[in-house]
């Protein structure tokens, strides 16, 4: 019994934070908007949060609310539902079911276009050369 409510929560705060975020992003028209934010796990077992929040925080975003979630398969097949027919969709499944993340509403005037700009590109190799500095101290 004590499994199914602690499953029942897990998914019920992720969701809240899917529906917070899809209801809350703006037009992008210059008025404050939301984004999601998630340190994956490595970030969290790296000890890079603090270094991670300083980033977020000096580069002008509020943290609305932050939680410590672990997400089971499910959560995260549904959040990157998008990827499902891409040949590194099995890899990400696992590598976000690894351990805890930090789930964060940001917000900012031109919130998504900024955190987009900071967390630059997805792919490593490309974010090597665009974003040099991810990898230093």
């Amino acid at each position: 019994m004590k499994v199914c409510i602690t499953q029942f929560l897990t998914r019920f705060l992720f969701f809240s934070v899917l529906i917070i975020f899809r209801c809350c992003s703006s037009n992008g028209s210059g008025e404050k908007e939301r984004t999601l934010g998630i340190i994956k796990p490595d970030g969290l077992s790296g000890n890079y949060t603090d270094r991670i929040r300083k980033v977020i925080l000096e580069s002008g975003f509020h943290i609305n609310k932050e939680m410590i979630i672990q997400l089971d398969e499910v959560n995260a097949a549904d959040f990157y539902a998008e990827h499902s027919s891409k040949s590194f969709f099995t890899s990400l499944i696992k590598y976000m079911t690894s351990g805890p993340v930090l789930v964060m509403i940001l917000e900012k005037e031109d919130a998504v276009a900024h955190w987009r700009h900071l967390i630059g590109p997805t792919d490593a190799g490309k974010a090597k050369i665009t974003h040099p500095q991810r990898n230093k101290d």
